[in-house]
């Protein structure tokens, strides 16, 4: 298949060279670009880490403090999460394999975790600290990094868009969505929606629900490996 990725790097590169190795033709067209911020942390003491995203670990990995939250036990949505926070030093990471809300129920099983720092991004998904409410562990959400959204596509996928030449789309965040939708809104095309969409979650897929899209595939678990063997089911 020829496929469009809309994911920010690096992990679009990634995603790429794993499509590529199954023998399709793919094409990268970042819509968001990630940018660490120069977040300021409260004293603390916290007893744990929560990260959803690997952009919080990156942007972790220039961070002054990292040093000194590396060594607390870390907890994350998903595995890639957990390997990337691995990278920066993370020695204790436990990933709840799902969604916002098996890692609210990872974090409800460890009770003696009483404050939790949480780096995330400034547009979050999930308001994880409105779904901790009632959970024992109190969170402190800090903004680490943001998701810069590209106005256009590049010229040469909306002609390959315009031609026809994509036979799908994957899409990796709700927010990548809703960038794509704008993006083609820009460049005066609809027929790209009628084409299969292939989404992490039925979380990522609202944006092509709303907008209309007609063919959407939806990953059985919210990770990369699962979305792929989607794409394979089709060819």
């Amino acid at each position: 298949m020829k496929l469009l990725v809309t994911r920010p790097e690096p992990d679009g590169t990634r995603t790429v060279a794993a499509l590529a190795a199954r023998g399709h033709e793919v094409t990268l067209a970042p819509l968001l670009r990630i940018e660490p911020i120069a977040a300021t942390f409260g004293r603390g003491p916290w007893d744990a880490v929560v990260m959803t995203s690997a952009n919080a670990a990156r942007a972790l990995a220039m961070h002054p403090r990292r040093q000194e939250l590396v060594g607390l036990p870390l907890f994350v949505v998903g595995r890639r999460t957990g390997a990337a926070a691995r990278d920066v030093g993370f020695a204790h990471v436990t990933s709840a394999d799902g969604n916002a809300t098996d890692l609210v129920r990872l974090l409800n099983r460890h009770p003696a975790h009483a404050c939790v720092l949480y780096l995330a991004g400034a547009d979050q998904a999930t308001d994880l600290a409105a779904a901790m409410s009632d959970a024992r562990a109190r969170l402190e959400t800090v903004v680490i990094y943001r998701a810069v959204t590209e106005a256009r596509l590049p010229e040469n996928v909306s002609a390959a868009l315009a031609a026809g030449t994509i036979d799908g789309i994957l899409h990796f965040s709700a927010r990548s969505a809703a960038a794509f939708i704008a993006a083609l809104d820009a460049a005066g095309l609809r027929t790209p929606l009628e084409l299969p969409q292939f989404c992490l979650s039925s979380e990522v897929a609202k944006p092509l629900v709303a907008a209309g899209a007609a063919d959407l595939r939806i990953a059985a678990r919210p990770d990369e490996g699962t979305l792929l063997l989607l794409v394979d089911a089709v060819t």
